[in-house]
């Protein structure tokens, strides 16, 4: 079912406030999608997002929507066809590094919501514009970090951020501390070699520690 802009920022924004950090993960084998994701909740991080950066992913997606507790959602959603894609695969929700105008209408007709990327003022507003009000400011290091990001509060008080990329244990509450930040976005909750380990218990206790993190 179509879904407003509106919609889709009131329905990210519910998302975003279930945990402090969003683990994105890069998932090259689904059959290690399950016990990731049940590892991941039982530590308190609910929403996962499943970047479409591997083969494994859209199958990573469809493991991880039989997860209790879980809301995954897909990233790296790039075009109308990965948007597609990632529904049927049981995505509930879509986040992108940027945003174009066949994205956004994409998204809006599938029913997906979606957590549009934007990397300065022109662009947080151009997506303000059409009614998101919930966005990712990514890429958030390499874009000025939570000094560039606490600025945008002032003159953009309407938009709520996720920052994504560079995120990091030392940093994240430098950004959880801002006032137009509700939750960031970050890999360090599952390492590659732990995943590859399959160290469960491991990655259970760093996503307690970025649980414990606060906005």
């Amino acid at each position: 079912m179509p879904i407003t802009p509106r919609e889709a920022s009131t329905r990210t924004l519910e998302i975003c406030r279930l945990a402090p950090v969003i683990p994105v993960l890069v998932i090259e084998d689904a059959r290690l999608a399950r016990p990731l994701a049940e590892a991941l909740v039982a530590g308190g991080l609910p929403a996962l997002e499943v970047t479409l950066r591997t083969p494994a992913a859209l199958e990573a997606i469809e493991e991880m929507a039989a997860v209790e507790g879980g809301i995954v959602g897909a990233g790296t959603l790039l075009t109308p066809e990965d948007v597609a894609a990632a529904k049927a695969a049981g995505a509930r929700f879509g986040v992108s590094p940027g945003a174009t105008d066949r994205l956004l209408e994409a998204a809006e007709a599938e029913g997906l919501p979606l957590l549009p990327g934007a990397a300065t003022a022109s662009e947080a507003m151009a997506l303000l514009e059409r009614g998101y009000t919930v966005q990712k400011f990514f890429p958030a290091e390499a874009a000025g970090g939570a000094r560039a990001l606490g600025a945008f509060a002032a003159p953009l008080p309407q938009i709520t951020f996720c920052p994504t990329g560079g995120v990091s244990p030392q940093n994240a509450p430098d950004y959880l501390k801002l006032p137009n930040v509700i939750c960031v976005g970050g890999s360090w909750v599952a390492p590659k070699a732990m995943v590859a380990a399959r160290d469960w218990a491991g990655i259970e206790a760093l996503a307690r520690a970025a649980a414990a993190l606060s906005a």
